[in-house]
């Protein structure tokens, strides 16, 4: 699994930001049952770089906690099968990796979102990868049954790896 991380934030990041991507990452990957190794990108940044991101590719004029580029069209969220067939233009050539997609996280928003929560900003972190990660692997919140699904595979995922909100 290759996670390339592009640290763009000027602030305080948290201390072991690297291992709690890395961690649920992983963990939302066993979650899913994902068969290949694979390769994500996250961005850390701030509220003003994310809000210019949100605006050009979203036509929203504010800025938001975390954007999602997957790589890949689902079928069905979180299954991989299509792959076998479909899927050769998925693969990094060099490494074999499937390539998921790219994850813009704004550090400003983690900060004033675990406080707003009453939660560490680790957790916020963790949610955040989490949910975005879930987006990478084609689900999404748009209407209510698929937003019922997604947050409780976000919640399972933060459980596995004891990211409570306490």
């Amino acid at each position: 699994m290759s996670i390339i991380i592009e640290n763009e934030y000027s602030g305080e990041l948290l201390a072991d930001y690297k291992s709690i991507i890395d961690e649920i990452v992983e963990a939302a990957l066993d979650y899913e049952q994902c068969p290949y190794e694979c390769q994500v990108s996250v961005t850390l940044v701030d509220n003003e770089t994310i809000h210019q991101v949100n605006r050009e590719y979203r036509q929203i004029d504010r800025p938001t906690d975390v954007l999602s580029f997957p790589a890949l069209e689902y079928t069905k969220a979180g299954e991989f099968d299509w792959l076998e067939e479909e899927g050769i233009g998925c693969f990094d050539p060099e490494s074999g990796e499937l390539l998921l997609g790219d994850i813009m996280i704004s550090m400003d928003k983690v900060k004033e979102q675990s406080a707003e929560y009453g939660h560490s900003e680790k957790r916020e972190f963790a949610f955040l990868i989490a949910h975005s990660m879930l987006h990478l692997m084609g689900y999404d919140h748009m209407v209510e049954d698929e937003r019922k699904i997604m947050e409780h595979k976000q919640e399972e995922i933060l459980q596995m790896k004891h990211y409570t909100r306490d």
